[in-house]
């Protein structure tokens, strides 16, 4: 990267830091840190433009819509915008922008409308996050922030959402282990992403096993 790049680099981490003070625990500037970590890791065994990764890792999740009444619009605008304003190359923000629009999971139907190598290494670092212990964590985080119940057994995982219903549900956590984080292994796009997932899925598992006994008395 060019010494312009880095500097650039350096401003949207100071920016997307201060635009995030006070967000939910699970989507705050600890949650974009360990995302652009885990891209800068799976970047090493990809062919992709380290710059366009980071920037775009940093900004996937600067205005998410969850909390923004649904509005898909708002991040890549205020993403647009900032990117403008620190003179990056306007074809590198087009590029930033098609990650940020595509980046999430957004229901089991929902088709992706466009592919590159670095949205590829963008989206496993993001899902990864979603994965294992830190996404387990993640995910009670969420429930509590939304007040849903932990577990509700005569309430099943809808696994045929589209995306509007996947966006309006208020099932219990639980089930959103099976309507997104249990699928996500088979989904990710890179070796390293592969890898990684896969020990993370396991351990998500055992925490099922885990659970379900707990809350039937048998452990």
């Amino acid at each position: 990267m060019t010494t312009t790049e880095q500097q650039q680099i350096q401003f949207t981490k100071s920016f997307v830091q201060k635009t995030l003070e006070g967000a939910e625990g699970g989507h705050d500037w600890f949650h974009i840190h360990r995302v652009y970590n885990n891209a800068l890791l799976i970047s090493k065994s990809e062919n992709v433009s380290a710059f366009i990764v980071s920037l775009g890792a940093l900004l996937h999740d600067i205005a998410d819509s969850k909390f923004n009444n649904g509005d898909e619009s708002i991040g890549p605008q205020k993403a647009r915008e900032f990117l403008f304003g620190i003179n990056v190359d306007s074809v590198v923000i087009e590029h930033v922008i098609k990650i940020i629009e595509n980046v999430s999971f957004k229901g089991g139907n929902e088709a992706q409308k466009f592919t590159s190598p670095e949205l590829a290494v963008v989206q496993d670092a993001d899902r990864l996050d979603a994965l294992g212990a830190i996404g387990i964590a993640r995910t009670f985080n969420y429930g509590g922030f939304k007040n849903r119940k932990l577990f509700d057994p005569s309430i099943k995982p809808d696994l045929n959402m589209d995306k509007e219903a996947y966006k309006a549900s208020t099932a219990p956590t639980i089930n959103h282990f099976y309507e997104k984080l249990l699928l996500l292994k088979d989904r990710m796009n890179t070796k390293t992403g592969k890898r990684i997932a896969t020990d993370r899925h396991r351990y998500m598992e055992t925490f099922l096993d885990q659970f379900y006994a707990e809350w039937d008395g048998k452990k």
